[in-house]
């Protein structure tokens, strides 16, 4: 792990561990090696800290571009190896980055939904089914549940509250032959996000409470 990855990996692992609840379950699942994506149910900006912290791994997200205009702020993102996308842009360039990025055999981490829901998962787009399957990439499902108590940037390190993480098994979409059109690629974006619905508790789970295609247009 790179030193500065280590050393935030350790200052979370010691104030959650202090502060608040910490709660890690399924970290044996994880493989060690290989590329791999993450995807997680998306409470509150604590999640991508939160995720780094209970995975032995290098997780690499991506992020607003916006969190790159203060130099603090944007050492910090780049230590944590956070990646800035342009939301004023379509998700192209979110999906070319995470395909390079796997290609790499990195471990990368999304967030399906594309913004945080703290009241419940919400429809998640189709890039996420679109980079697995084009990549045929392990998929690891992760819930976490508690974040959303979490009122800022300021208190993720400070965070008084019960935190759970929640890790699945992982798992690869079936390989597709000819072209992944809409209706597969709805399929496939149901599938991965019935797992991490699964490893949530119902109240969390919202537009996926059901098992009925929901995908974000």
């Amino acid at each position: 792990m790179p030193f500065f990855y280590s050393l935030g990996v350790g200052l979370a692992h010691v104030c959650f561990s202090t502060f608040a609840r910490w709660e890690v379950t399924g970290r044996e699942s994880v493989p060690p090696l290989g590329r791999l994506l993450v995807v997680s149910n998306h409470l509150s900006y604590a999640d991508p800290p939160v995720l780094g912290a209970a995975l032995p791994r290098v997780v690499h997200f991506l992020g607003q571009d916006g969190l790159f205009d203060n130099p603090i702020t944007a050492a910090v993102m780049k230590a944590w190896k956070v990646h800035p996308v342009d939301r004023s842009e379509n998700d192209s360039g979110a999906v070319l980055w995470a395909i390079r990025a796997l290609n790499r055999e990195q471990t990368v981490g999304l967030f399906p939904e594309g913004r945080r829901n703290p009241t419940g998962m919400r429809m998640a787009h189709s890039g996420i089914a679109y980079i697995a399957a084009r990549t045929q990439t392990p998929i690891l499902p992760v819930g976490i549940t508690g974040t959303e108590n979490i009122p800022g940037y300021w208190r993720i390190l400070l965070a008084f509250h019960k935190i759970r993480v929640n890790i699945g098994t992982p798992f690869t979409l079936p390989p597709i032959d000819g072209k992944l059109e809409r209706g597969v690629l709805d399929s496939l974006t149901e599938m991965i996000m019935l797992r991490i619905a699964a490893l949530l508790p119902k109240e969390y789970r919202g537009d996926y409470g059901a098992a009925r295609p929901r995908v974000a247009s």
